[in-house]
């Protein structure tokens, strides 16, 4: 087993960034890279509960999923180890929670640079290539292909809310919380995932960015955006694990085995 110096020293590499100073232009460079490299996806998760895993996997085999199967993670996994490798990095960073439906399903960070802050996020599906700042007065907006991502600035709780759109239609936002917090107070949540009535155990949902553009798959329907341009189709399931692999360069027979415990597909935003 690696040491966790030489573990990140893999995050890195598998990045593509090289170590330096802790500024914000790196700060930038590692969120982008994060956000291409890692994807958001729940195919990992479902192979981890048949193996009796009810947690986050541990650091080595995040990365062991990243370097050999393309995979990347949910909120809590993608988002809790950004955070470490920042952390590692000497950035002044706190893991912070965030409101949705219910309190603490999403995760977050906030990063001050400079005596701002910033909202790091690559666990939420969402293009976000840059930190998002906090410290504003109107609203922050990023505009992708069908979507609208809005930061709200900061309530009198210095809580900021963001909102996600589709077609000029709000589907879903969350509320992130300034107090700091653990990886251990989010474990129960996390458990929660993994029960059988939990919505990433009865769907899938993988989004992976590039330079220009991204796919996303929902259940059945694969959408590729490229610049302002977006395409969706329908796919069969039986097709699944060749639309995949082809798509996200996840392995045939992983991807079987993780879907085969799926009963029904279920509306991600139901």
């Amino acid at each position: 087993m690696m040491n966790q110096k030489k573990l990140f020293a893999k995050y890195l590499r598998l990045l593509g960034v090289e170590r330096s100073f802790p500024t914000y232009e790196l700060l930038c460079q590692i969120i982008k890279a994060h956000l291409i490299k890692v994807p958001f996806e729940n195919i990992s998760k479902l192979i981890y509960k048949k193996r009796g895993m009810h947690y986050i996997p541990d650091l080595a085999t995040f990365l062991e999923g990243i370097e050999i199967y393309n995979f990347g993670g949910t909120c809590y996994a993608n988002n809790f180890y950004l955070y470490s490798l920042l952390k590692h990095l000497g950035y002044d960073i706190k893991l912070c929670g965030a409101d949705m439906k219910n309190p603490d399903v999403h995760l977050i960070s906030i990063v001050t640079i400079d005596g701002l802050e910033y909202i790091v996020d690559g666990g939420y599906a969402a293009p976000f290539f840059e930190p998002l700042p906090r410290e504003l007065t109107h609203n922050f907006v990023i505009n992708f292909g069908d979507e609208k991502y809005v930061v709200k600035p900061k309530d009198k709780f210095g809580r900021t809310v963001v909102e996600q759109y589709y077609n000029g239609k709000l589907q879903h936002w969350y509320t992130a919380k300034p107090e700091e917090r653990k990886i251990e107070e989010f474990k129960k949540v996390i458990n929660d995932s993994y029960s059988n009535d939990a919505v990433f155990m009865n769907a899938i949902r993988i989004t992976r960015f590039s330079e220009t553009g991204s796919k996303v798959l929902k259940n059945l329907s694969l959408a590729e955006t490229v610049g302002n341009n977006c395409t969706t189709r329908i796919i069969y399931y039986n097709k699944l694990p060749t639309e995949i692999l082809e798509n996200f360069g996840m392995p045939l027979g992983v991807v079987t085995e993780a879907i085969s415990s799926i009963k029904a597909l279920k509306d991600i935003y139901g």
